[in-house]
């Protein structure tokens, strides 16, 4: 049991780093020019923006501005998910 949540915390650490890179990636250009950089790029685009469309859908009023919040909400969210595994592994 133990083993599974650990397994759980570390994908969805994982997937919160993902998020982080993409909510940076959304501030700065990189050269798209370069094959392994746009490779990288559509690899982290397709894993996470289908989690923020949904929550974009869900929510509209996360975007203030321009600026669109749902990462924040996503990662809040595993954060969540994740102490609730946590403490189930801790009882």
């Amino acid at each position: 049991m133990s083993a599974l949540i650990y397994l759980i915390h570390s994908v969805i650490s994982l997937y919160i780093w993902l998020i982080v890179i993409a909510a940076i990636l959304s501030f700065v250009q990189p050269n798209p020019t370069n094959p392994n950089v746009r490779n990288l790029i559509i690899v982290i685009y397709k894993l996470t923006e289908p989690v923020f469309k949904w929550v974009r859908e869900k929510m509209p009023f996360l975007m203030i501005n321009g600026i669109d919040l749902s990462p924040i909400v996503v990662i809040l969210a595993l954060q969540f998910l994740d102490n609730l595994f946590i403490g189930m592994l801790i009882r």
